[in-house]
């Protein structure tokens, strides 16, 4: 089964409810994910690198393009103060 990603624009995140419970069940995954994410900022902090994140809330299946500014151990912090929580991704490319 594939799934689909919806795009959507980093503004409109704002606007998302998030469930609390981790879309990843694999430690391995769930660890792989922490080291992409703290890369991704590095990236977006150094060379301002624009990122693919995907990722889902209650209801779809999303994927934005953008730059990461920080990361904390619950949210992915993109401009404006928009938000994602870490565990409501899947990957990031």
């Amino acid at each position: 089964m594939t799934t689909t990603y919806k795009t959507i624009e980093k503004e409109d995140i704002a606007h998302l409810h998030f469930p609390t419970t981790d879309v990843l069940k694999d430690k391995h995954e769930v660890l792989q994910r922490i080291q992409d994410l703290e890369k991704a900022m590095a990236m977006g902090n150094t060379d301002h690198t624009k990122i693919e994140i995907f990722f889902e809330d209650d209801k779809e299946f999303y994927v934005t393009n953008t730059t990461v500014w920080a990361v904390t151990p619950q949210h992915l912090v993109l401009k404006k103060g928009v938000t994602i929580p870490v565990n409501r991704i899947y990957r990031i490319l």
